[in-house]
């Protein structure tokens, strides 16, 4: 009988939170709204949510457990909002999961804007495109050859290339960020990438997320800990006292305590490294992006004297280099392959344009990234995949830091707002046949507006230069060793797994790697 009790008294008290909600936005000019309020449920979803656009156009609005949010279709909306009127909307939700995932300093992805998480952001950035830019490719071109000499090794057996793919640019993110390419290192942090994800998309911790009123906080213990923006009053680095965070604590959550040991872990594995380095490191020079910003934290300032920035803005930094980099590359370059094997004829036009820019195929030939315009048809196939499979298809959800509008409609301040990116690569007023993969739709200079894979405006993904750099490096060396072929002729499947969370997900598949014997020697055309 309590439990009933409690459960009848949560529904009023939701009940009467809509209406109140609802009260307060009576003479705004919102949006149309989509009935219902189960629409997380659906397969598919960014394609679900294009299909709403049919009645209701490219702007809507839908219910997300209890919250009402604003999702975005068109280039046209998401540009407005996330590049013409960037500063109304470069907030980022403040829920549970993210703060939980961030519990010692906020973090650059899930960060809400900020003076700060401006600092925050240009430090990252300055890491990966001055701290290591005259290493990065050559290292990449390294790991990715001894992934190739290990391919070669399983030549014609059936290969699962999703997780060499994960291994590999979670390799290239450590020796990037670490200088260290051991594996006992590299396999530690990608099981705990892969545990950390697949933990915080269980299905109750996307309630906790969505249901307010499941979220009764408890008061942290511990002094507050640093990157709690406010004064510059910032404190040291991860001191113990500081790692309990507010909770929610009214219904048991089965994902909650695994969410927790797998940040903990996360935490473990990055202060390791953290101590390792200020042990060894030398004042004025840097081995890896890690040592580049423990030196340059201390010297970016803040704007409007708020302090600087702390060794745990490096440890959040660290953070999003391995969960933002490691498989959202490693499944685009897996639905690159799923498309050419089901293209063969595209694959065969790829090699005939490698073996005419390379020649023979000599050890050590290449193409410099810097010169990739040379491979016309590579670069076009890389854009086709990414926009008919961007890293992430519906973003990671903004949030209006003021009262703004999109397309004439009000949006009031606070309001979650998601682009829906892959809705917008499949918009049929601006692509021709947007479903089929066509890599000559980008040759023909101008013929097509840029895609949006990796979002746009302040927000953008900061590791858009590596991915891009992984992705040609990869697909060139292994499409100049090996011919990729099919199991027995069974095809993958070009659907993504059907709810496939943050990442667009392949669904699970195998390829045979068969090596190229001499110049040319390819699958031929279809």
């Amino acid at each position: 009988m309590v439990l009933v009790g409690l459960l009848l008294l949560l529904t009023l008290l939701a009940g009467a939170r809509l209406l109140w909600g609802q009260w307060k936005l009576r003479n705004l000019h919102l949006p149309p709204l989509v009935p219902g309020f189960l629409h997380l449920l659906q397969p598919n979803l960014p394609i679900y949510l294009l299909g709403l656009t049919q009645r209701l156009g490219p702007i809507y609005r839908l219910r997300l457990g209890l919250q009402d949010v604003v999702v975005l279709n068109s280039k046209r909306t998401i540009e407005e909002a996330l590049v013409r009127k960037w500063v109304d909307f470069a907030g980022r939700p403040q829920i549970p999961s993210y703060k939980l995932a961030s519990q010692h300093c906020p973090d650059i992805s899930l960060g809400d804007y900020s003076l700060f998480w401006k600092a925050h952001k240009k430090l990252t950035r300055s890491a990966l495109l001055l701290g290591v830019r005259s290493s990065m490719e050559p290292w990449v071109e390294q790991l990715t050859q001894e992934f190739c000499e290990r391919m070669r090794a399983q030549a014609g057996a059936p290969v699962t290339i999703q997780k060499e793919f994960s291994v590999l640019t979670c390799s290239i993110i450590c020796y990037l960020t670490f200088g260290d390419k051991e594996d006992t290192l590299v396999h530690a942090l990608h099981d705990c990438v892969q545990d950390l994800m697949k933990t915080w998309e269980h299905w109750s911790i996307q309630i906790l997320d969505m249901v307010p009123f499941l979220r009764v906080r408890r008061q942290s213990p511990g002094p507050q800990g640093p990157g709690r923006e406010g004064g510059g009053g910032e404190k040291g680095s991860f001191p113990a006292a500081t790692r309990s965070c507010s909770l929610p604590q009214f219904f048991p959550s089965p994902g909650l305590r695994r969410l927790k040991q797998a940040i903990e872990n996360r935490d473990h594995l990055v202060e390791k490294q953290l101590r390792r380095h200020k042990e060894s490191m030398v004042a004025g020079q840097w081995r890896d992006m890690l040592d580049y910003m423990l030196q340059e934290a201390g010297r970016q300032r803040v704007e409007e004297g708020q302090g600087q920035l702390l060794e745990g803005h490096v440890h959040m930094s660290v953070v999003d280099l391995f969960i933002g980099g490691t498989e959202t590359t490693a499944n685009t370059l897996s639905w690159a392959v799923v498309y050419l094997l089901h293209h063969p004829e595209i694959q065969w036009r790829l090699q005939e344009e490698l073996d005419r820019e390379l020649g023979p195929r000599a050890a050590g030939s290449r193409v410099p990234y810097k010169d990739r315009a040379r491979l016309p048809l590579l670069n076009a196939t890389i854009a086709e995949v990414l926009r008919l499979r961007p890293v992430v298809p519906l973003a990671l959800p903004h949030r209006a830091t003021r009262p703004s509008s999109i397309f004439g409609y009000d949006i009031p301040e606070g309001t979650v707002v998601i682009p829906n990116l892959q809705g917008a690569h499949l918009d049929e007023t601006v692509w021709e046949q947007p479903h089929e993969f066509r890599p000559d739709r980008f040759l023909a200079p101008g013929a097509h507006p840029s895609a949006l894979a990796f979002g746009c405006g302040a927000r953008v993904c900061l590791g858009e230069p590596l991915a891009r750099l992984e992705l040609f490096v990869v697909l060139v060396q292994l499409l100049q060793a090996f011919t990729l072929l099919p199991p027995e002729g069974a095809l993958p499947s070009l659907q993504p797994h059907p709810h496939s969370g943050i990442n667009l997900k392949v669904q699970p598949f195998q390829v045979r790697l068969q090596p190229r014997g001499g110049r040319g020697e390819g699958p031929g055309p279809r």
